[in-house]
Protein backbone atom coordinates (compact mmCIF):
# COMPACT_ATOMS: atom_id res chain seq x y z
CA UNK A 1 0.00 0.00 0.00
CA UNK A 2 1.53 3.31 -1.05
CA UNK A 3 -0.04 5.58 1.57
CA UNK A 4 -0.52 3.96 4.94
CA UNK A 5 -3.71 4.66 6.90
CA UNK A 6 -3.27 6.08 10.40
CA UNK A 7 -5.56 3.35 11.76
CA UNK A 8 -5.88 -0.01 9.97
CA UNK A 9 -9.05 -1.26 8.34
CA UNK A 10 -9.77 -4.87 9.25
CA UNK A 11 -12.18 -7.54 8.11
CA UNK A 12 -13.48 -10.10 10.59
CA UNK A 13 -14.97 -13.07 8.79
CA UNK A 14 -15.93 -16.67 9.49
CA UNK A 15 -18.83 -19.08 9.39
CA UNK A 16 -21.97 -17.88 11.19
CA UNK A 17 -21.66 -18.73 14.89
CA UNK A 18 -17.88 -18.35 15.17
CA UNK A 19 -18.14 -15.20 17.28
CA UNK A 20 -17.56 -12.38 14.80
CA UNK A 21 -20.09 -9.96 16.27
CA UNK A 22 -19.00 -10.65 19.84
CA UNK A 23 -15.37 -10.05 18.90
CA UNK A 24 -16.15 -6.87 16.95
CA UNK A 25 -18.34 -5.41 19.69
CA UNK A 26 -15.58 -5.96 22.24
CA UNK A 27 -12.85 -4.66 19.92
CA UNK A 28 -14.78 -1.47 19.19
CA UNK A 29 -15.02 -0.81 22.95
CA UNK A 30 -11.42 -1.77 23.74
CA UNK A 31 -9.58 -0.03 20.95
CA UNK A 32 -11.81 3.05 20.87
CA UNK A 33 -10.42 3.69 17.38
CA UNK A 34 -12.21 1.05 15.30
CA UNK A 35 -15.69 1.70 13.94
CA UNK A 36 -17.63 -1.56 13.67
CA UNK A 37 -19.47 -2.00 10.38
CA UNK A 38 -21.84 -4.92 10.85
CA UNK A 39 -22.70 -5.81 7.25
CA UNK A 40 -25.93 -7.57 8.24
CA UNK A 41 -27.18 -4.43 9.99
CA UNK A 42 -26.09 -2.12 7.16
CA UNK A 43 -27.86 -4.40 4.67
CA UNK A 44 -31.09 -4.35 6.72
CA UNK A 45 -31.06 -0.58 7.27
CA UNK A 46 -30.42 0.16 3.59
CA UNK A 47 -32.40 -2.71 2.04
CA UNK A 48 -29.36 -4.20 0.32
CA UNK A 49 -31.08 -7.42 -0.68
CA UNK A 50 -31.71 -9.03 -4.05
CA UNK A 51 -34.31 -11.55 -2.90
CA UNK A 52 -35.35 -13.94 -0.14
CA UNK A 53 -34.06 -17.53 -0.14
CA UNK A 54 -36.91 -19.77 1.03
CA UNK A 55 -34.65 -22.80 1.47
CA UNK A 56 -32.25 -21.01 3.85
CA UNK A 57 -34.91 -18.65 5.22
CA UNK A 58 -32.75 -15.56 4.75
CA UNK A 59 -32.27 -12.60 2.46
CA UNK A 60 -29.77 -12.74 -0.41
CA UNK A 61 -27.31 -9.85 -0.15
CA UNK A 62 -27.06 -7.35 -3.01
CA UNK A 63 -23.28 -7.03 -2.83
CA UNK A 64 -23.05 -4.07 -5.22
CA UNK A 65 -25.64 -2.04 -3.30
CA UNK A 66 -23.94 -2.87 0.00
CA UNK A 67 -20.55 -1.81 -1.31
CA UNK A 68 -22.06 1.46 -2.55
CA UNK A 69 -23.40 2.04 0.98
CA UNK A 70 -20.04 1.60 2.72
CA UNK A 71 -17.67 2.83 -0.03
CA UNK A 72 -17.11 6.32 1.42
CA UNK A 73 -16.38 4.99 4.91
CA UNK A 74 -13.95 2.40 3.60
CA UNK A 75 -12.10 4.89 1.39
CA UNK A 76 -11.53 7.30 4.30
CA UNK A 77 -7.76 7.99 4.40
CA UNK A 78 -7.59 7.76 8.20
CA UNK A 79 -9.00 4.21 8.31
CA UNK A 80 -10.22 2.63 11.52
CA UNK A 81 -13.03 0.55 9.99
CA UNK A 82 -13.80 -2.98 11.14
CA UNK A 83 -16.07 -4.94 8.80
CA UNK A 84 -17.92 -8.00 10.13
CA UNK A 85 -19.36 -10.46 7.62
CA UNK A 86 -19.45 -14.18 6.87
CA UNK A 87 -18.20 -13.65 3.32
CA UNK A 88 -15.19 -11.75 2.10
CA UNK A 89 -14.17 -12.30 -1.50
CA UNK A 90 -16.40 -9.55 -2.96
CA UNK A 91 -14.81 -6.73 -0.92
CA UNK A 92 -11.97 -4.87 -2.68
CA UNK A 93 -8.47 -5.79 -1.49
CA UNK A 94 -7.57 -2.12 -1.05
CA UNK A 95 -10.10 -1.77 1.77
CA UNK A 96 -8.27 -3.97 4.30
CA UNK A 97 -4.93 -4.07 6.06
CA UNK A 98 -5.74 -7.31 7.88
CA UNK A 99 -8.29 -10.10 7.55
CA UNK A 100 -9.10 -12.17 10.63
CA UNK A 101 -10.89 -15.47 9.97
CA UNK A 102 -12.56 -16.95 13.03
CA UNK A 103 -12.71 -20.74 13.24
CA UNK A 104 -14.68 -22.90 15.67
CA UNK A 105 -14.79 -26.59 16.52
CA UNK A 106 -17.72 -28.07 14.59
CA UNK A 107 -19.35 -29.64 17.68
CA UNK A 108 -19.41 -26.22 19.36
CA UNK A 109 -20.53 -24.59 16.14
CA UNK A 110 -23.36 -27.11 15.80
CA UNK A 111 -24.58 -26.23 19.28
CA UNK A 112 -24.33 -22.49 18.65
CA UNK A 113 -26.19 -22.68 15.33
CA UNK A 114 -28.97 -24.97 16.58
CA UNK A 115 -29.36 -22.54 19.48
CA UNK A 116 -30.03 -19.87 16.84
CA UNK A 117 -32.65 -22.03 15.18
CA UNK A 118 -30.55 -23.30 12.27
CA UNK A 119 -31.71 -26.67 10.99
CA UNK A 120 -31.72 -28.88 7.92
CA UNK A 121 -29.71 -27.81 4.90
CA UNK A 122 -28.82 -24.42 6.39
CA UNK A 123 -27.24 -26.07 9.44
CA UNK A 124 -25.54 -28.79 7.38
CA UNK A 125 -24.10 -26.34 4.83
CA UNK A 126 -22.71 -24.02 7.51
CA UNK A 127 -21.07 -26.94 9.32
CA UNK A 128 -19.55 -28.19 6.07
CA UNK A 129 -18.31 -24.69 5.35
CA UNK A 130 -16.39 -24.80 8.63
CA UNK A 131 -15.19 -28.40 8.21
CA UNK A 132 -13.73 -27.62 4.79
CA UNK A 133 -12.40 -24.20 5.90
CA UNK A 134 -14.19 -22.54 2.98
CA UNK A 135 -13.99 -19.01 4.39
CA UNK A 136 -10.33 -19.32 5.33
CA UNK A 137 -9.50 -20.52 1.81
CA UNK A 138 -11.70 -17.77 0.33
CA UNK A 139 -9.82 -15.13 2.33
CA UNK A 140 -6.44 -16.55 1.37
CA UNK A 141 -7.30 -16.48 -2.31
CA UNK A 142 -8.98 -13.03 -2.26
CA UNK A 143 -6.29 -11.19 -0.25
CA UNK A 144 -2.54 -11.25 0.16
CA UNK A 145 -1.93 -14.28 2.39
CA UNK A 146 0.36 -12.15 4.61
CA UNK A 147 -2.63 -10.16 5.88
CA UNK A 148 -4.90 -13.18 6.50
CA UNK A 149 -4.89 -14.51 10.07
CA UNK A 150 -6.71 -17.61 11.33
CA UNK A 151 -8.01 -17.32 14.90
CA UNK A 152 -9.58 -20.14 16.91
CA UNK A 153 -12.79 -19.04 18.63
CA UNK A 154 -14.00 -21.91 20.83
CA UNK A 155 -13.94 -20.49 24.34
CA UNK A 156 -14.12 -17.26 26.34
CA UNK A 157 -10.37 -17.62 26.97
CA UNK A 158 -9.69 -17.79 23.24
CA UNK A 159 -11.95 -14.78 22.68
CA UNK A 160 -9.90 -12.86 25.23
CA UNK A 161 -6.65 -13.99 23.59
CA UNK A 162 -7.94 -12.94 20.15
CA UNK A 163 -9.01 -9.55 21.52
CA UNK A 164 -5.54 -9.06 23.00
CA UNK A 165 -3.77 -10.08 19.77
CA UNK A 166 -5.85 -7.82 17.54
CA UNK A 167 -5.77 -4.87 19.96
CA UNK A 168 -1.98 -5.14 20.18
CA UNK A 169 -1.68 -5.39 16.40
CA UNK A 170 -3.87 -2.27 15.94
CA UNK A 171 -1.79 -0.36 18.52
CA UNK A 172 1.46 -1.35 16.78
CA UNK A 173 0.00 -0.23 13.44
CA UNK A 174 -1.02 3.14 14.87
CA UNK A 175 2.41 3.67 16.48
CA UNK A 176 4.21 2.81 13.24
CA UNK A 177 2.01 5.28 11.34
CA UNK A 178 2.88 8.30 13.47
Amino acid sequence: MSSRRKIPNILVTGTPGTGKSTLCSELETRTMCLEWINVGEVAKQNKCFESFDDQYKCHVLDEEKLMDEIQDKMDDEIGGKMVDYHGCDFFPQRWFDAVFVLRTDTKLLHDRLTGRGYEGKKLEDNLQCEIFQILLDEARSAYDEKIVHELISDSPEQLEDNLEKISKWVEEWKNASQ
